[in-house]
């Protein structure tokens, strides 16, 4: 009778084997990746982050390619800031005609988005517009994100009298409508360059991030590998940016990203309001500003800053839709 004994938890195994092979009928497969890796795979399977950066792509390569940047020269023969005759009573000569017909596709024509009341091409004006405004964008959301990082993380991991000295600063810059902050510093500075101008409208946006990074570094804190490093005397600010920040890289990036979006509608609402960008510089709202009363005559001068102001924002909002759920932590398994 012993020795037929079974030993104890013989008789689960095949349960074992069952759940195993059930995955496997189901046609999943369980691949190890990192966290890298992961992220990457999730984000190039989001459509609307796709499509976001074809979109982002597409516009930066065109306006970039179009009229050069800097000593770079571009395919497009027509200067911004150059003046001439008003022909065709400074209609668009972009036409789109189908296949089917003799010619079809896409024709540009000499002035492609029209003229201005004083001949200059409007498609390289809205070309220069939309340089401007990305490169202000980019300069804010890195500004604001890194000012947001810093004051975030230190508030989070002193706590104390430091956190509440740096919440409380936070607190108050909330307190103020972002727009009359932004454009009380395009009253200011506003003539003195975009790059100044960007640098101090980044410090208009850093809060949310700081918010945010607080959050992270709070529950990081108490982490093992967090007192672990405190134990062997390691430096705070060692602690911070090689043990804490890494692991909170995550919602910095979706927040950096999101900041551009709102960077690009903020500048062009300051420069409607003839707050931002100034003369001879230009950029997409500064052209909706200068052409807004021609709305009625000639629309297609207040559509395109339009169009390029949309297209940049949603594109931007799309990617950082697809990088938030990129780095959802909650995500483990990804299907082949």
């Amino acid at each position: 009778m012993t020795q037929n004994a079974q030993p104890a938890g013989a008789g689960k195994a095949p349960a074992a084997v069952s759940g195993a092979t059930s995955d496997a009928a189901q046609g999943l497969t369980i691949v190890a990746r990192s966290q890298g890796q992961l992220v990457r795979r999730r984000f190039f399977r989001h459509r609307g982050a796709l499509a976001g950066m074809i979109l982002l792509v597409l516009v930066v390569g065109l306006a970039v390619s179009s009229i050069g940047a800097g000593p770079v020269p571009g395919w497009w023969d027509k200067d911004p800031t150059s003046t001439g005759a008003v022909t065709g009573g400074g209609d668009p000569t972009l036409s789109v005609l189908p296949g089917f017909l003799g010619g079809g596709g896409v024709h540009l024509g000499e002035h492609p988005f029209g003229q201005d009341n004083i001949g200059r091409d409007y498609f390289a004006l809205t070309m220069r517009g939309t340089q401007i405004s990305l490169v202000i964008a980019i300069i804010v959301g890195l500004v604001a994100t890194f000012v947001g990082t810093v004051i975030g993380a230190t508030a989070g991991y002193f706590r104390g009298r430091t956190e509440s000295v740096l919440m409380r600063t936070t607190d108050v810059v909330i307190a103020v409508p972002t727009l009359l902050l932004a454009g009380l510093i395009g009253v200011i500075i506003a003539d003195k360059g975009i790059f100044l101008f960007a640098l101090f409208l980044g410090l208009c946006l850093w809060t949310q991030i700081a918010r945010l990074v607080r959050g992270e570094v709070l529950a990081l804190r108490e982490k093992e590998f967090v007192e672990a490093a405190r134990s062997v005397g390691t430096p705070s600010a060692r602690i911070i940016f090689k043990h804490i920040l890494p692991n909170t890289v995550g919602i910095i990036i979706v927040s950096a990203t999101l900041m551009i979006a709102s960077a690009v509608l903020l500048e062009s609402s300051l420069s409607f309001l003839n707050l931002g960008v100034q003369p001879p510089d230009t950029s997409l709202g500064r052209l909706i500003t200068d052409y807004r009363t021609a709305l009625t005559v000639r629309p297609w001068l207040f559509y395109w800053p339009g169009a390029f102001i949309i297209v940049i924002a949603l594109s931007v909002n799309f990617i950082g839709d697809g990088l938030r759920d990129a780095f959802d932590p909650r995500q483990t398994r990804v299907r082949d």
